[in-house]
């Protein structure tokens, strides 16, 4: 509508223009059935890296992204462009515009690496990244390198609460934005499609917070883009103190769509005593004895007439001699008869008097009775009770959670639960002390970094406890976060390692966006977004990459030891992470401009990643002198080889062979016939095509829409 209306206006009749909103008027009146809204399109991405040439698209580096212009001429520091209707010619100093490019053009990326912090030497331990970039087009090429390989989203969206906390084409969206909700749901429908491309569609997780504001548009939109998968919401209190609201009830919790795909969902897990009250019923800490009478539906004798037997208790109560046959319905059980001497015949009489059935067959007793899972109360003659223990609950057994030290004289067996730690799926009601965003998110982040850096971080505990309950047995799980913030979930990531030793890989995505009062002040004092003085204060620069380093370091930004030990844990923050990351900023390259030599430079980063990320980032400089391509390159250390020039093969393959850490193949040839053939005597696990022409590997925003 909002594309509709702009038309309208044009219209120079006004007899005709008034009729026509007039009927378009009732026609968007009309009721509709689903989430319907406005795409909004295109949306615009500033491509600083690309050079400003005759024929592109500019805007003004401080103006709307989506107000752009064709350069015509580019005379030194001048360059005249035309506005969208070609009407006239301006004429605009070249560093105050912008390289733009709309989305469905294509884009050329590539990953620059701009710092690293290593602290683990092992070799088996993947490095995570942090990627600067709009996250719309780092998506893109995550599709190229983790397309459904991901175990994990965790997004923390913005709120679109309408005081200025996003931007849609580079410009705030406030509450006065006829198309607030629009325009947020335009540009999450986007996004989550491309994710939805990464995530492994047989057992993995979407996990998308928000709060009031959007809950309900959230919700439709994740049901009519994962109709495969099973969606539910949590409320969790990240306030306990209550946040106001004018006019209204004070805030205290948030909402958490789970979005669960294949046989994705939540693993029962240890938890804290702030959990007790968010358990299903069923769940102890001890081992669990179950009556052997049922008590539930189809607890009458009709319901179950084979499980309407005798039991033969000893007349000392001490042991279970054996079982009788079920009689039939027409039988008189009271006069019935013992086969062994001195002993009590017990049926499953209800409390009430009425004929009811035991939970076990006869066999299937006696086998658990000798082994000790069968429990006899104390003796009332034939009113004598009797537990057992379930399937599960000897799993537990016969696993050594609940090691045997002794028997009861009955032959029932008595465990030591005096270590054991029981596990639990909590509700959908959280109300946990340790995520609260002011005490474990805000304060954490001023801690580390100092005051004022970050507004509304998540509690790290918050994410950590939602990614824990998917991740928690996979201890190699690939985790995304595509609205990185201040990069809460690479410390969650952190912290679960640390846990138990995991090998888990985080990939973050966050813009370099000031805050709207720096934007004022920088801009108050001459300087524009592409500025060093503008970029360094950018969050991924001045928050993201400096909580990573300095969580990872264990100290603060002045170079302190961090205080105290990580919540339920006796890790101390001081301690730091045995973890490795490097921080990218995602480039656009020149298409006309691009050389064999640059192409693989540029695409070594991405190859790194696509083959795990192991080890250090390689080095350009060291593997291309002089801009120089080898014929190939075998690396050890990252598990990875690129034969470039195929006519080497014979050369490449037995080197690569040879080596036992190679794992990943990398051939360059435009022949798919001779790519097979040549993989076929490769001893790696995996091996891929790549063309000679870079644009051919990486022409993206195109097609994928």
């Amino acid at each position: 509508m909002a594309a509709i209306n702009d038309l309208i206006i044009q219209i120079e009749d006004k007899e005709l223009r008034e009729r026509i909103e007039q009927e378009f008027d009732k026609f968007s009146k009309q009721k509709k059935f689903g989430l319907v809204f406005e795409e909004h399109l295109p949306e615009c991405v500033p491509l600083y890296d690309v050079p400003i040439k005759k024929g592109c698209k500019v805007a003004q580096k401080a103006g709307k992204i989506n107000e752009f212009y064709t350069v015509m001429q580019v005379e030194g520091d001048n360059v005249y462009c035309t506005d969208k209707k070609e009407s006239k010619v301006i004429n605009f100093l070249k560093q105050d515009l912008v390289c733009i490019a709309e989305f469905g053009e294509p884009i050329y990326p590539y990953l620059k690496q701009i710092d690293s912090i290593y602290k683990s030497d092992d070799s088996e331990l993947p490095t995570h990244a942090l990627i600067q970039a709009e996250n719309y087009h780092a998506l893109q090429l995550l599709e190229y390198l983790y397309a459904g390989k991901v175990d994990c989203i965790y997004i923390d969206p913005p709120y679109n609460t309408g005081a200025r906390d996003w931007k849609y084409n580079n410009d705030y969206v406030d509450s006065s934005d006829t198309y607030r909700h629009s325009k947020w749901l335009s540009m999450m429908k986007k996004r989550l499609l491309l994710a939805k491309r990464l995530l492994n569609p047989t057992d993995s997780v979407m996990i998308v917070t928000i709060d009031e504001k959007e809950y309900l548009h959230l919700g439709c939109l994740l049901e009519e883009l994962f109709p495969e998968a099973r969606i539910q919401m949590v409320s969790t209190v990240i306030a306990p103190g209550g946040a106001s609201r004018f006019n209204a009830f004070n805030r205290t919790n948030e909402f958490v769509f789970f979005v669960m795909f294949g046989s994705a969902g939540p693993q029962p897990l240890p938890l804290s005593d702030d959990w007790k009250g968010n358990i299903k019923s069923g769940t102890r800490d001890t081992l669990r004895w179950r009556e052997l009478r049922r008590a539930s539906t189809n607890a009458r004798r009709i319901d179950r007439p084979n499980l309407f037997y005798p039991i033969y208790l000893s007349n000392d109560g001490k042991k279970i001699l054996g079982c009788g046959e079920s009689p039939s319905l027409d039988d008189d059980y009271k006069s019935w008869k013992s086969p062994y001497k001195d002993s009590i015949i017990i049926f499953p009489i209800r409390p009430n008097g009425e004929e009811g059935n035991w939970q076990l067959s006869q066999n299937k007793l006696m086998d658990m009775y000798q082994k000790g899972y069968v429990r006899i109360g104390n003796l009332r003659g034939k009113e004598t009770a009797f537990s057992y223990i379930a399937q599960g609950e000897q799993d537990k057994v016969e696993n050594g959670l609940f090691p045997i030290i002794g028997r009861k004289d009955d032959g029932s067996i008595i465990v030591d639960d005096s270590n054991y730690e029981a596990n639990y799926i909590p509700s959908t009601q959280w109300w946990i002390n340790s995520h609260d965003a002011t005490q474990n998110g805000t304060k954490l982040i001023n801690n580390i970094l100092g005051r004022g850096r970050f507004d509304f971080p998540k509690s790290l505990y918050a994410v950590h406890d939602a990614i824990r309950f998917f991740v928690a047995n996979k201890q190699n799980a690939v985790i995304v976060d595509f609205f990185a913030g201040s990069g809460t979930t690479l410390h969650a990531v952190n912290l679960l390692n640390a846990e138990d030793n995991g090998k888990r890989q985080c990939i973050m995505i966050t813009n370099n966006e000031v805050s709207d009062d720096e934007a004022k002040s920088l801009t108050s004092k001459g300087f524009k977004p592409g500025d060093a003085e503008w970029e360094k204060l950018g969050i991924a620069n001045y928050v993201t990459w400096p909580r990573t380093v300095c969580s990872i370091n264990g100290k603060d930004i002045k170079g302190e030891d961090l205080k105290g030990n990580y919540i339920g844990s006796d890790i101390p923050m001081a301690a730091g992470f045995k973890a490795n990351t490097v921080f990218f900023k995602l480039g656009f390259l020149d298409k006309t401009s691009v050389q064999l030599g640059r192409q693989f430079k540029e695409l070594l980063p991405i190859l790194w990643l696509k083959a795990g990320g192991w080890g250090k980032c390689p080095e350009n400089e060291k593997l291309l002198k002089e801009n120089v391509l080898p014929s190939y390159i075998i690396l050890p250390e990252n598990h990875f080889a690129v034969l470039i020039d195929e006519k080497f093969f014979s050369e490449f393959e037995p080197k690569l062979n040879a080596e036992k850490e190679i794992w990943t193949a990398f051939i360059v040839t435009d022949f798919e016939k001779g790519f097979k053939s040549m993989t076929k005597s490769l001893t790696v696990k995996k091996s891929y095509q790549l063309y000679r022409d870079y644009l051919d590997n990486f022409r993206i925003n195109t097609e994928r829409n």
